[in-house]
């Protein structure tokens, strides 16, 4: 009764350290999303249609586009909106090959749309920063020339604009393109891109529709996102010194300026899927590192004096995202040792499940949520719909991208700031040759002792 009495203790303790805290951190605010989520579609009223289309800009950038831009500018013409009311500048930041071809072409095959070919020679910022100058209209858009418009897209975020004048900066949902996804030959590549599609879906549909709510946007995707242009020229414009300049104009906006950032959620913008898990490390490091460098322009006075976790969501966030990893990776390393904790290895791999499973489950519900949300577009909702079994293997990609992530923490402290960063394979070569030079080291230094130690023995 006594070893009965003790084991049930020490249950109680490893549910409460190994299964309570994921629960409060991850699963629990899922299910208030999950709520917050169904009042934004009971309570979404439909907007009315517009009874003008009003002037836009819209704005490309091109590196080294030629296999992608024909398709985006092509989107562009197929839209429904008015192509006699859309002004397109393409923004040449120094790219080799042979896009201003193409958009010769597309002038040629294309009548209808205005575009201008537009030379910059000082990166991606300041060849943004020349076009908005150069804007025309009342509103601007930007999106990346490797992706393909909904052909409602401009029109409901032009609608949303005009219809929310509250509103002065707009987010699209970006998702990767099904047709890509569905040609891939290879299997694991194609269930690798089906898993990252459903990662977008809820990324936007879930993640910045719940953030719309609130006015917690983190980030204007800088693949399709729209401003007043009343309100974007009144900031600092994109900034030189982050790889993330979307980030940074998103915080100039709603700290510095004060206005609403929002989610157009009918608005669609489809990306080419990742080519392999060498990009999606990359990408991944990228997006945290520019993370990473615009908070500490925007708060690094608060986060030192440790003020913000209970009135302000950025410093949640990286208390969260940042501060709360590396306790995360002790975490999951600790499971392996508990074997050697007198734990019982069954106890172990009982709990893993049941976190496993609650995982599965707080993923399920905002699977059930981006359905609703999908109800317009019956043809992608019916795609996504038909993706039910990726609930149960999303944890494992979010566990795989948890750790992506977190390198990208851990480079950007020792690092310097660059666009140009090793892929998964550039680190492991690196880590393999670290690795050597130590055990070289240290087979050295036996060496060493060896021959000290029989060098006095034949004395």
């Amino acid at each position: 009764m006594t070893i009965l009495n003790d084991f049930l203790h020490l249950s109680i303790w490893f549910w409460m350290a190994w299964v309570l805290i994921p629960i409060i951190m991850e699963v629990v605010p899922t299910i208030f999303d999950f709520f917050i989520l169904l009042k934004r579609k009971i309570a979404n009223k439909k907007l009315p249609e517009l009874d003008y289309v009003p002037e836009i800009t819209l704005i490309i950038p091109v590196y080294n586009s030629a296999d992608t831009l024909y398709e985006c500018i092509r989107s562009v013409n197929d839209s429904t909106y008015d192509s006699k009311q859309i002004y397109i500048m393409l923004i040449n930041n120094q790219t080799k090959d042979n896009s201003f071809e193409v958009f010769c072409q597309c002038q040629k095959d294309f009548p209808d749309l205005t575009i201008n070919w537009m030379n910059a020679q000082q990166g991606k910022s300041k060849a943004l920063n020349l076009a908005l100058f150069n804007s025309y209209g009342k509103y601007i858009i930007h999106i990346d020339s490797d992706g393909v418009l909904h052909p409602n897209a401009i029109y409901n975020m032009v609608k949303t604009f005009e219809a929310r004048t509250d509103i002065d900066c707009l987010t699209g949902t970006i998702m990767t393109n099904p047709e890509q996804i569905d040609d891939t030959k290879s299997f694991t590549l194609r269930l690798f891109r089906k898993l990252e599609f459903f990662e977008y879906c809820q990324a936007f549909l879930a993640g910045r529709n719940f953030q719309s709510e609130f006015n917690s946007i983190f980030t204007l995707s800088g693949a399709f996102s729209a401003f007043r242009k009343s309100a974007i020229l009144k900031t600092q414009l994109y900034n030189t010194d982050t790889i993330c300049e979307d980030t940074h104009v998103t915080f100039q906006i709603r700290d510095n300026l004060k206005d609403r950032i929002a989610l157009c959620h009918d608005a669609y913008f489809f990306v080419d899927p990742i080519e392999d898990i060498n990009r999606l490390y990359i990408q991944r490091q990228r997006w945290q590192r520019g993370e990473i460098e615009v908070l500490h322009m925007f708060k690094n006075k608060q986060m030192k004096a440790g003020k913000g976790f209970a009135t302000d969501f950025v410093i949640r966030l990286i208390m969260y995202d940042h501060t709360f990893a590396f306790p995360r990776m002790i975490w999951y390393f600790a499971l392996i040792c508990l074997a050697f904790l007198s734990y019982p290895i069954q106890l172990i791999l009982e709990s893993v499940l049941l976190m496993y499973v609650l995982y599965v489950v707080a993923a399920f519900l905002l699977y059930l949520c981006i359905i609703l949300f999908l109800a317009e577009e019956k043809e992608l909702r019916r795609y996504y719909a038909r993706k039910w079994y990726l609930v149960i293997l999303f944890p494992l990609y979010n566990f795989l991208v948890f750790w992506f992530r977190f390198a990208g923490i851990v480079n950007a402290i020792k690092g310097k700031q660059t666009w140009k960063m090793k892929n998964l394979s550039e680190e492991y070569d690196t880590a393999e040759e670290v690795i050597k030079k130590d055990f070289r080291t240290f087979a050295r230094i036996i060496d060493c002792i060896k021959s000290e130690v029989n060098t006095h023995e034949e004395q």
